[in-house]
C-alpha cells in the first residue's frame, strides 16, 4: 500500500505531508488518514474543486488559472507549493485533472496531474488514465503517493 509506505518514510524522516486535491476530493487525505501513525506526519489539506479556491485557497496565481485552466502541470505545481506553505508541511503534495464522464476546458477524460513539492525541489507527472469517473480518481490517489514515495 502507497499511503503506509509514505506514512512511514515520512515519520523516520520526521517530515509532515500537505495534500491540495481537485479531482480526487479528498481521497488523498483519506487514503493517508487510514493509516496508523499518519497523525504523526499528516498535516491536513484542501479540497479546491471549484477552480476559483484554486486561488483563493492555495495560491495559485489567478493569471495562471486564466491562460491555462486548472487541468495543467504548472497548476498541479502551484496546488502542492500552496499546500505546502499555507498548511506548514514539509511535503505538499496535489492532483488536478478530468474525471469524467465529459471532458473539461480541451481536456481529454483522464488526464491528471499529480506533483509533489518538497524541502529539494518539486515535481510534476502526467497520467493519462483510463476508466470511469471512480477509477480514474483512485489511481490519481495511488500516483500521487508513488510519486511522493519516489522522492522520500
Amino acid at each position: 500500500m502507497a499511503a503506509a509506505g509514505v506514512v512511514h518514510a515520512l515519520a523516520e524522516r520526521r517530515e509532515t505531508l500537505a495534500a491540495v486535491e481537485s479531482i480526487t476530493g479528498g481521497l488523498v487525505a483519506a487514503t493517508v488518514v487510514e493509516v496508523a501513525g499518519a497523525s504523526a506526519v499528516f498535516r491536513g489539506g484542501l479540497v479546491v474543486y471549484a477552480t476559483a479556491l484554486k486561488a483563493t485557497l492555495a495560491g495559485v496565481p489567478q493569471e495562471l488559472l486564466d491562460e491555462r485552466g486548472p487541468v495543467d502541470p504548472d497548476v498541479a505545481l502551484a496546488l502542492a507549493e500552496g499546500g505546502r506553505a499555507r498548511c506548514g508541511a514539509d511535503w505538499g503534495l496535489s492532483t488536478t485533472g478530468v474525471a469524467g464522464p465529459d471532458p473539461q476546458g480541451g481536456k481529454p477524460v483522464g488526464l491528471v496531474y499529480v506533483a509533489v513539492a518538497g524541502p529539494a525541489g518539486s515535481a510534476v507527472r502526467e497520467l493519462s488514465l483510463g476508466g470511469g469517473r471512480q477509477a480514474i480518481r483512485s489511481a490519481s490517489v495511488t500516483e500521487a503517493l508513488r510519486l511522493l514515495a519516489e522522492y522520500l
